[in-house]
């Protein structure tokens, strides 16, 4: 789905204070965890694992334990006074229409839109004489909302159309064929499809890709060899064609295929793991043609950008880690012929295409800056930006007249304009009405010094007129990891944070894509210690600068940063007073037996590529450094029962060692979400109860007893 995103009306709150008295414990009585040691090896070291057992997703005994931490955690919860109001406040400010930028489909334009707080966007169209209508709406897919659509993608004449949905937030999709005009389903259901496009040849048929249903539980078990398959309208799933992947002794854990705009070449990438793909393209034009090779290794991350009758237009990272653009003819793709178009510069580079022009935007910093080229590499123009902060969007098809961008920064709520490509001119399109006032806000970028004297930039935001006393409630959000780059947007859920006196700041991390291929690889395997040293470095930074102490500050981060957050809490407890580890890769020795987990061996390594690696991953792994006897943070936990991406033992084994060992007072909590994936697709409703309860539980432990009522001054949009 495009992205969405806001601006402003008005709230002006009281700033949350803190009593003198201390915060009044809530009882705990922790389930038992029965420990059920095995023990492995690895290169003559013995390591227990006293919690295998919890890896058994389909047992009635992990079954029961989810249910009886649930219980604990959710009565802990309840017993926070003012968990309510936060729900309210964060009900009050997402409840606000929510349009997205439209895009045309045969005889029809089609926009999303969410009324406010429905739990998915529905799709809209309007025809030529501008009647609207819903066209697919994912709220009526399932009662309690746990079904969503992930993925919409339309045949070239727009009469027929493949949707995706997953069901309890799982990876695993479901694709429906549905006929544009009378709404009817036109065949059976593809099932089994993961970690995949919908790319369109003409109005036959379309390429998606999946794995072999795996032996034993599709939520955990290993998933290995990837591959695209062709769907022909009006056939069987069973007699869809393997067009790449069926060659059981060259495995690829991620394969996709999708064709240029003219339908002329079928582009296919093939990876073993989230850094690094082979390249190769065919040219359907030509009956029986064969698959040529651009390239053959895993060297680089290469992809076609969009193609000129045969020259082809390559986005690429070889030889330039900062990204460029280069041209080639299709006939003989090799990186020999390769001629540079928009060449690599000190900033990083991902482009789009749209109405005929490449759209090159860079990261100054994390923050965007946009320049417009033709076809022939001529520079048109720089886009002046509403301002400072984050721009998405400038694609489009070829022939599109019109192209949308959105902009936003971590205390603007954004807008999406409407761009015209050949003045550069642009006019708000659409800006959302929310019950919060951008002007009481600020974002500074501070760049601060790592362990091992690597600056680092990071952004502050906080309400005007902060007090640097060391006693603001402040939440630490990182990554670190798999090229990924956080770059400055608006949070609803950060608002309502900020509204309390909080402070909310993200560094860049080294692992992520802000510089570069460079940055990135300075934060894997081996090097994975400067991106914990990197956030311990945040943190002490905000301490010493007084935005915070250690009894204020918060670190939270998910997925691999829910790693960064478990490594982080048992490398230096003291540093924090609540950590919030949510859908963690925990077990650093197990992570690659897991679903597609093999697939993020580029980053972290696995324990069994040597003694040293093993070493290195045992001596951060959060599981694994759980020590008996220390005070850790007040601690909370999430995950999903249905994460088959990071799979939920992570978080059990993790939430056991830490309840077991655990000295003082300081809570263990683990919210397990049930019906619940990875986090895509999760219902608004569901969200919006989990910030209530992550907020509630880390004002609660840093000692406020209360929150002020909201005044929300009232402003006509």
């Amino acid at each position: 789905m495009k992205q969405l995103v806001l601006t402003a009306l008005a709230a002006v709150l009281l700033t949350a204070c803190k009593t003198e008295s201390p915060k009044k414990n809530i009882d705990l009585n922790y389930p038992e965890t029965t420990k059920q040691p095995v023990v492995d090896t690895y290169f003559e070291t013995e390591v227990t694992d006293n919690y295998r057992w919890l890896e058994d997703d389909r047992s009635k005994e992990t079954e029961n334990w989810v249910k009886a931490e649930n219980e604990v955690t959710f009565d802990y919860l309840d017993k926070i006074p003012y968990r309510a109001q936060l729900k309210e406040r964060l009900s009050e400010l997402w409840n606000y229409e929510k349009v997205g930028v439209p895009f045309e489909e045969g005889d029809y334009t089609y926009f999303y839109k969410n009324n406010g707080l429905q739990n998915h966007y529905v799709l809209y169209r309007k025809d030529k004489d501008q009647k609207e209508e819903v066209f697919l709406d994912p709220n009526t897919f399932a009662e309690d909302g746990t079904t969503s659509m992930s993925s919409v993608s339309f045949s070239k004449d727009g009469k027929t159309v493949a949707y995706a949905i997953s069901e309890g937030g799982s990876d695993w999709r479901k694709i429906i064929i549905m006929d544009v005009e009378s709404k009817k389903i036109k065949e059976d259901t593809l099932v089994d499809v993961k970690f995949s496009g919908i790319s369109w040849k003409g109005n036959e048929g379309f390429y998606y890709s999946s794995y072999d249903k795996p032996k034993g539980s599709e939520l955990s078990a290993k998933t290995d060899q990837h591959k695209l398959y062709y769907h022909k309208l009006g056939t069987s799933q069973k007699s869809d064609e393997i067009i790449f992947g069926a060659t059981p002794e060259e495995k690829h854990r991620y394969v996709g295929g999708y064709l240029t705009d003219d339908d002329k070449y079928l582009v296919v990438s093939a990876s073993t793991s989230t850094s690094g793909n082979k390249l190769f393209i065919k040219d359907l034009s030509k009956p029986n043609s064969k698959f040529t090779t651009v390239i053959n290794n895993f060297d680089s991350d290469t992809y076609v950008a969009a193609n000129k009758d045969s020259k082809l237009y390559l986005v690429t990272n070889l030889n330039a880690p900062n990204q460029k653009v280069v041209t080639v003819d299709a006939s003989n793709p090799i990186p020999e012929n390769w001629k540079d178009f928009i060449p690599e510069t000190e900033n990083v580079l991902s482009a789009s295409t749209g109405s005929g022009y490449f759209f090159a935007k860079y990261m100054v910093d994390a923050v965007s800056k946009v320049l417009q080229y033709d076809y022939d590499g001529k520079l048109i123009r720089e886009i002046e930006l509403p301002g400072v902060g984050s721009a998405g969007g400038f694609g489009g098809k070829k022939d599109a007249k019109e192209l949308y961008f959105s902009f936003t920064n971590y205390n603007t709520p954004g807008s999406s304009y409407k761009f015209n490509p050949n003045d550069g001119k642009y006019e708000l399109y659409w800006k959302p009405s929310i019950s919060f006032n951008s002007d009481n806000f600020e974002s500074k970028q501070v760049f601060y010094t790592s362990k091992d004297g690597t600056k680092v930039p990071m952004i502050i935001t906080y309400k005007k007129g902060l007090e640097l006393n060391g006693k603001n409630p402040t939440i630490l959000y990182g990554y670190g990891g798999f090229n990924i780059s956080l770059t400055p947007s608006f949070s609803i859920a950060n608002a309502v944070w900020m509204e309390q006196g909080g402070v909310y700041a993200v560094p860049n991390l080294r692992g992520g894509g802000e510089y570069g291929k460079k940055w990135h690889d300075a934060g894997t395997k081996m090097k994975k210690q400067n991106v914990f040293d990197d956030f311990i470095a945040a943190a002490e930074f905000l301490i010493e600068n007084k935005y915070t102490s250690s009894d204020y500050l918060a670190i939270r981060g998910g997925s691999n940063g829910g790693l960064l957050v478990g490594a982080t809490m048992t490398q230096r407890p003291d540093l924090m007073k609540v950590a919030l580890p949510a859908v963690g890769v925990l077990d650093m020795l197990r992570y690659h037996t897991f679903t597609a987990g093999a697939g993020w061996a580029y980053d972290y390594g696995t324990a069994q590529d040597s003694k040293e690696m093993f070493e290195y991953l045992k001596a951060y792994s959060p599981v694994h450094n759980v020590k008996e006897g220390v005070e850790y943070p007040a601690t909370m936990v999430t995950t999903g029962d249905h994460d088959d991406r990071v799979v939920p033992a992570h978080s059990f084994k993790f939430a056991a060692e830490l309840q077991d060992k655990q000295k003082g007072d300081n809570p263990v909590l683990i919210r397990i979400e049930t019906n619940a994936g990875h986090g895509a697709g999760t219902p608004v409703a569901k969200t919006i109860e989990q910030y209530a309860d992550i907020f509630g539980f880390t004002l609660h432990n840093m000692g406020f007893e209360d929150l002020p009522n909201p005044k929300t001054e009232k402003i006509k949009p």
